[in-house]
């Protein structure tokens, strides 16, 4: 029988990678199809970045259309739609 040796990431590395530009650039991209595809729905999203001591982070944000789409059942099944329609 094979013994396994347990797997340990490499954290340093990880960490480095999750700051390059070039995944900022990606995360941003990828955030803006989504906000584009869920606004495509009727409400207005908009996308965040940041860079922090860890690693950078995107967002998509809000329905700023919120009371003429539906409510809480409409910005979630817009974002679920932007989800779905980003991966192209």
């Amino acid at each position: 029988m094979t013994k396994f040796k347990k797997f340990k990431p490499n954290t340093a590395g990880i960490k480095s990678i999750m700051k390059l530009p070039a995944v900022g650039a990606e995360l941003g991209r990828i955030a803006r199809r989504i906000a584009a595809s869920a606004g495509s729905g009727g409400g207005i999203y908009k996308t965040d970045q940041e860079t922090g001591s860890q690693r950078i982070r995107s967002a998509v944000m809000g329905n700023y259309d919120f009371p003429h789409s539906g409510g809480k059942e409409g910005s979630r099944r817009d974002l679920l739609r932007g989800l779905d329609g980003a991966d192209d």
